[in-house]
């Protein structure tokens, strides 16, 4: 032997099947809150305004929870092998959760169980990107992001349609005042099993490479390596900007829900001192590692988050307030307990799940294109047909026509899940990509985090009666992150290599 690194062995398509089936019923999980939640507050009383800060829930588990499961993952080697133990014991919790929340009675009780949902899948979400990266080689790089994202897709057109099938199967799709129809109930009992069966086929079908054989592919630093920490500044401002946020909420009398905003940066500026004075004392746990790396991000990364941050402010938008847009301009009704009403709730499942599915096909044609044009215009091109997606939403009063919009957005949600991870993937180490994967992350959740407190309080302000301008807000940030695009280079051309 002459020591030199090899490639991992090249998956067959029922090994990179294995690898991303797991997904699959993670995303019906996931495409059953996005559809149904607000449904669901609203069903518990919850008004238009506060639906927002109800969902807060999801960014702040996913702060939390993502870098703690990403750094730890990377370092996890056990009997079960490195990722697989956060995958099971997500999905578990995350099945508890959905046999929960539609037999919630109080609107309090659904929100915290939202708040143990998200948590738990993110636990099992968040391994599952660089599990990609550990099992498949390079030259297989774009083909297995496309096996996720056609998974993520499937899964999110079965979680999105489930009710509305479970209507026309006969079930009932409406319920008392404060009551949760029975079609939204067995939908989420079927989501139950579907996370934690799906996840169980990956645990058990796939053998994970042990550490002496991720050295042998030229990670010389799996498991348990930790860098000298980065020098950690800025958490005088972080903390000094949440308090500024606070102190105007406070001295204007704004809405509440801004609070949260501000506490979160205080709360992040606490974290990054704490990190920074453990740091110089030689400190080297988990938080200090987190903040490094953070710091210590590639620059590509960093203008790709820019991208993912505006990216994310329109998808959260869409998933929030879709429901009570298509339900009011539509179908025509406000009351929840109305027949109307659900019918306009039932067909955004059936919406989501037309852009789910196209999402699924096209998958795997966005390599072709970015083989022909490149990855940083196939990007910019799949964002502006969002845009003008949303912008449709403004003016289309018919159902079906409802349909077409959604056909654009599903290019647009594909290469969100795809090209970013492609163009990641030569630039982030392979040892940390459970920690760098997880803080790519935060411009996922902070986007929600910002959408959960600011945009309620602007419909409140500027159109308490109108939800619909929320799709004009969504149409404009997606034409931003376009233009981020243009400061992100194209990789170098990675083969699309068949499994």
């Amino acid at each position: 032997m002459n020591g030199r690194p090899v490639e991992k062995p090249r998956q067959t398509w029922r090994g990179l099947w294995n690898i991303s089936f797991g997904f699959f019923g993670i995303q019906i999980a996931f495409g059953l809150q996005n559809a149904n939640v607000s449904r669901i507050f609203q069903s518990l009383g919850s008004d238009v305004g506060s639906l927002a800060l109800l969902w807060i829930a999801g960014p702040v588990t996913g702060l939390l929870v993502q870098p703690i499961i990403g750094h730890f993952s990377d370092r996890t080697w056990g009997r079960f092998g490195r990722r697989r133990p956060y995958f099971l014991a997500g999905a578990t919790l995350a099945a508890l959760a959905l046999i929960g929340m539609p037999n919630s009675s109080a609107l309090l009780a659904a929100a915290l169980l939202l708040w143990m949902l998200d948590a738990s899948i993110n636990v099992s979400m968040e391994p599952f990107r660089a599990f990609v990266g550990d099992m498949v080689a390079p030259s297989q790089r774009t083909t297995g992001y496309a096996f996720q994202t056609a998974f993520i897709g499937a899964g999110a057109v079965l979680g999105s349609l489930a009710p509305f099938a479970m209507a026309k199967l006969g079930v009932s799709n409406v319920a008392p005042s404060g009551g949760i129809p029975d079609s939204v109930r067995y939908a989420f009992y079927l989501g139950a099993i579907a996370i934690f069966a799906a996840v169980l086929w990956t645990v058990l079908t796939v053998r994970e490479y042990s550490p002496d054989q991720m050295r042998g592919f030229g990670d010389t630093d799996a498991f348990g390596h930790d860098d000298h920490p980065a020098a950690l500044h800025g958490g005088l401002w972080w903390l000094l900007g949440g308090l500024v946020v606070i102190g105007i909420v406070r001295w204007f009398a704004l809405e509440r829900d801004l609070y949260v905003l501000g506490g979160a940066l205080a709360a992040f500026g606490v974290l990054a001192l704490v990190a920074a004075a453990m740091a110089r004392n030689g400190g080297r746990n988990a938080l200090v590692q987190i903040m490094s790396d953070m710091a210590s991000m590639p620059d590509q990364m960093k203008r790709l988050a820019l991208v993912q941050f505006f990216s994310w402010v329109a998808l959260f938008i869409m998933w929030i307030y879709t429901t009570p847009v298509v339900a009011q301009y539509v179908f025509r009704s406000t009351d929840t307990t109305a027949k109307a009403y659900n019918d306009g709730a039932d067909w955004v499942g059936v919406l989501f799940s037309v852009y789910n599915g196209v999402a699924a096909l096209a998958a795997f044609a966005l390599p072709v294109m970015a083989k022909r044009i490149g990855a940083q215009k196939t990007h910019m091109l799949c964002l502006l047909i969002g845009a003008v997606s949303f912008a449709s939403l403004l003016v289309i009063r018919n159902q079906w026509m409802l349909l077409l919009p959604m056909i654009g957005i599903g290019f647009t949600w594909a290469s969100i899940l795809t090209m970013p991870y492609v163009i990641l993937a030569g630039v982030l180490p392979q040892h940390k990509l459970g920690i760098y994967m997880g803080i790519f992350n935060f411009f996922i959740v902070v986007p929600q985090l910002l959408v959960a407190t600011v945009m309620g309080a602007i419909i409140r302000t500027f159109f308490p009666a109108e939800p619909v301008w929320t799709m004009a807000c969504g149409a404009v940030v997606l034409v931003l992150a376009a233009l981020a695009m243009l400061r992100v280079k194209d990789p170098k051309a990675e083969p699309i290599a068949a499994a």
